[in-house]
């Protein structure tokens, strides 16, 4: 049972990464058509498994690849306009439009004509987006250079030709392959490592909730039954054990199939960016709150009746088909039960993109038919399997108790990004008591619900486990009065987002509290001076004479609560952050609008900045080519780096030293 509340904990500790990705390699080059004409060719060399935007796509798209040439005039003049390569079409879903994107690599060329007779260097910019299976770049824009060649280095008609069929771009993508090569495969590493751990954990995430959809009243008495109906149908032990392996391999593919529409129906792109957005956090509460009413009794959620009965029908077919629909009918029947799990995993593996869904699936029907396929080879094994009975009915109801003690993050989310202060630390974590507390009472027999069988008596299993679950009830109760919780961090809201931020009966007039706050400064996380407006944080700074630390969070970031609760919370670091630094945190999930005359067009994503989150969310995108959080950098009075920035770094001496590596150098 504790694997249980691990694999739904687990759903929930979506980490995100602030990371800084260079896919896409830019060359350039020259050809001449006549003395006055000439084609500049940009050539984009993308990294495996990313792709790369086309120029033209309709309003209300993915951002497109855009070139601006420094034109001048008096000197040369644009010949229409610039042309791209054929590359791939496809009509995405999530935007309803036909849209064209490059892998590999894509060419770009602008005509020009030269209207003077002085020849000059041309430069350009191009921004452009790029996207692989489970994340897409915020926009980003790079510098370009196309040197024009005096009369006796042009090249000829023959190398044009050549580099369209292809010759010149070999040469040119070896030269861009050799271009900081070291660092390209760091980046290439860490992207890879970091793609394969997500469906890793997805994975192992769904195979656990697989094993704890089997221990429900609706799938687990059809283990000896489906076993039973195989070793007596079928002439020998081998027929017996190759029908149920046949049927384990149908479940597999009909939770697959359901994986592979998930995926086909949101693709790669479409969710990443989910996890702060009040819409989806509320009907992800909403969901939560259906499924754990139906685990708990209220109804049941069922797949129509008539459904059921044709499949079932199918099933006497006999043969493949006929197991096939077996498996089916198992997957309609079941649904009840599996339904809840099964919602929660899609929606999670979903909102981390690409193949996510299909792995997610993978492992939980493997979950599922392992046994069916286990028993047959062994019926022996059979007589081990516990009797069904009521412990059934309590697993699934422990289930419901968990979706909605869970359901309360997602409502905290949305709280926390509308800074709404209905749902603060004391109101989060009461719900958190109360849930735990009467799930504590159920499995010593105090409450029953429906679905319960008359209890004369608790198991060993059942006392343990409800002993655990008070255990963690009474560790909740020290959060009220300002302990910090360790064991949950991140899920809570945050300690300053509380009624009594300086710990219950704290005065703002007791301990450190007595600091004068400098203007436009409060007292945030483990009650460092905080500012969050840039500019007023680093006049400060340039007052005290100390550097800055940039900390770009988010109000429903897990792994900025985490590194500010485990973390800064260590005495050295902490007495390092209040000390030596000025803390300057930027929350880019901030719904707060921007006066109108504030408000402005992003340089590098084109989109409207009007809320003070968009805002921050641009400097760092625009200053720092990434956009995930937590991220922290350390900055002068100039704003200049005094060390590389850093992301999420639970490791408290690494972070510390990274630290002291600013201060040191800010003090050269």
């Amino acid at each position: 049972m504790k694997n249980i509340i691990i694999t739904f904990m687990l759903l929930l500790s979506c980490s995100i990464f602030g990371q800084m990705y260079n896919p896409v390699k830019w060359t350039t080059a020259v050809e001449k058509i006549s003395d006055k004409e000439y084609i500049l060719k940009a050539q984009a060399i993308i990294q495996s498994g990313w792709h790369l935007y086309g120029q033209y796509i309709e309003e209300g798209g993915p951002s497109p690849t855009a070139f601006t040439f420094k034109n001048n005039p008096k000197k040369f003049e644009l010949i229409g306009k610039t042309t791209e390569d054929k590359g791939h079409e496809t009509v995405d879903k999530i935007f309803d439009m036909k849209i064209k994107y490059f892998e590999g690599k894509a060419v770009f060329a602008q005509k020009i004509k030269f209207t003077s007779d002085e020849i000059v260097n041309i430069a350009a910019e191009v921004e452009f987006m790029v996207c692989d299976d489970s994340n897409c770049l915020p926009p980003s824009s790079e510098e370009l250079s196309f040197k024009i060649p005096n009369a006796k280095k042009l090249a000829s008609a023959k190398a044009t030709a050549d580099f369209a069929k292809g010759d010149s771009v070999q040469k040119v993508e070896k030269a861009a392959e050799n271009i900081d090569k070291s660092t390209e495969k760091a980046v290439v590493n860490h992207s890879e490592k970091n793609k394969s751990r997500g469906l890793i954990s997805i994975f192992i995430i769904a195979f656990l909730s697989g094993f704890a959809a089997l221990l429900t009243p609706c799938v687990f008495p059809m283990i000896p039954m489906t076993v039973s109906y195989f070793t007596k149908q079928s002439k020998t032990k081998a027929a017996g054990i190759k029908n149920a392996l046949i049927y384990g391999f149908s479940i597999v593919i009909i939770y697959v199939l359901l994986g592979s529409i998930v995926t086909a129906v949101f693709g790669a792109d479409s969710l990443n960016a989910l996890s702060t957005n009040v819409w989806f956090n509320l009907i992800f509460f909403v969901l939560l709150v259906v499924f754990a009413c139906s685990f708990l009794g209220a109804f049941e959620i069922m797949l129509p009746n008539s459904l059921a009965n044709k499949v079932d029908s199918q099933a006497d077919r006999g043969g493949l088909i006929g197991i096939f629909f077996m498996a089916l009918a198992l997957a309609i029947v079941s649904f009840s039960c599996t339904g809840p799990i099964v919602g929660t995993l899609l929606v999670e593996a979903a909102s981390k993109g690409g193949i996510a869904p299909i792995v997610g699936m993978l492992g939980f029907s493997i979950a599922i038919a392992l046994p069916f396929s286990l028993f047959a080879a062994f019926p022996g094994w059979l007589n081990a399997l516990p009797k069904s009975g009521g412990w059934l009915n309590t697993v699934k109801v422990v289930l419901g108790f968990l979706e909605l003690a869970l359901a309360f993050k997602f409502l905290s989310n949305a709280d926390l990004v509308l800074q709404l202060h209905w749902l603060e630390r004391e109101v989060f974590l009461t719900i958190w008591i109360a849930v735990f507390a009467v799930l504590a009472l159920y499995l010593f027999g105090k409450i029953t619900l429906p679905h319960d069988s008359p209890l004369n008596h608790i198991s060993v299993g059942r006392l343990i486990f409800g002993l655990l679950v008070l255990s963690f009830t009474i560790y909740l109760i020290p959060g009220l009065f300002g302990a910090p919780l360790k064991l949950i961090s991140g899920f809570p809201p945050p300690m300053h987002y509380s009624e009594s931020p300086d710990g219950f009966g704290a005065s703002k007039n007791s301990g450190e509290t007595k600091t004068i706050l400098p203007e436009g400064a409060e007292f945030g996380p483990q009650n460092i001076v905080t500012f969050h407006d840039y500019k007023k944080g680093m006049e400060f700074a340039k007052k005290a004479g100390k550097p800055v630390l940039l900390d770009f969070t988010g109000y429903a970031c897990v792994n900025c609560r985490k590194m500010e609760e485990l973390v800064w919370s260590d005495a050295k670091v902490l007495g390092v952050l209040k000390n030596d630094l000025v803390l300057i945190s930027l929350y880019v999930d901030d719904k707060k609008e921007l006066p109108e005359s504030e408000q402005y067009v992003s340089e590098t994503t084109g989109k409207k900045i009007k809320t003070i989150g968009n805002k921050w969310s641009d400097l760092q995108i625009k200053t720092y080519k990434a956009n995930a959080q937590p991220f922290y950098v350390i900055v002068d009075h100039n704003s200049n780096n005094l060390t590389q920035p850093s992301a999420y770094n639970p490791d408290i001496e690494n972070y510390y030293d990274w630290l002291n590596t600013g201060i040191k150098n800010f003090k050269k």
